[in-house]
C-alpha cells in the first residue's frame, strides 16, 4: 500500500476547509490540515503578485491521488490550482494503515 499527501493552495481558509471536507467526506482523503496565514508571491499572466493564501494538506492513497487532484480542480476557484503530490516514503505503520483503512472507493458525489 502507498500513501502520498496532496499539497493545495486555497484563496482562503474558508475555501481551504471546503475543499478539505469534500474530499475526505468522499472518502477520496483520510485526513485534511488547513494552515491559514501564508503569503504566496508569483507571477500570473505576466504580473508578480503578492496574495494572501491558505495550504491544504490531504493524506491519501497514492492510487487515489488522480481521482483526488480532478476533484479538486473541479471544485478550486483559481483557473490553475497548485495541487502537487508529494510521496510519503515511511512513517508510522499504524498511521499509514490507518490512511488507508479511512479512504475507499471514490465517490465524488
Amino acid at each position: 500500500m502507498s500513501v502520498c499527501l496532496l499539497y493545495v493552495t486555497a484563496a482562503s481558509r474558508d475555501e481551504a476547509l471546503a475543499l478539505g471536507r469534500a474530499l475526505v467526506e468522499a472518502r477520496l482523503a483520510a485526513c485534511a490540515n488547513v494552515l491559514d496565514g501564508m503569503t504566496s508571491i508569483y507571477r500570473w499572466q505576466g504580473e508578480l503578485r503578492e496574495d494572501a493564501e491558505a495550504v491544504l494538506i490531504l493524506k491519501t492513497r497514492s492510487e487515489l491521488a488522480e481521482a483526488a487532484t480532478a476533484r479538486l480542480c473541479e471544485l478550486h476557484s483559481y483557473e490553475c490550482p497548485c495541487v502537487v503530490r508529494l510521496p510519503i516514503e515511511g512513517g508510522n505503520p499504524d498511521f499509514l494503515a490507518w490512511i488507508a483503512a479511512e479512504t475507499g472507493p471514490v465517490n465524488q458525489g
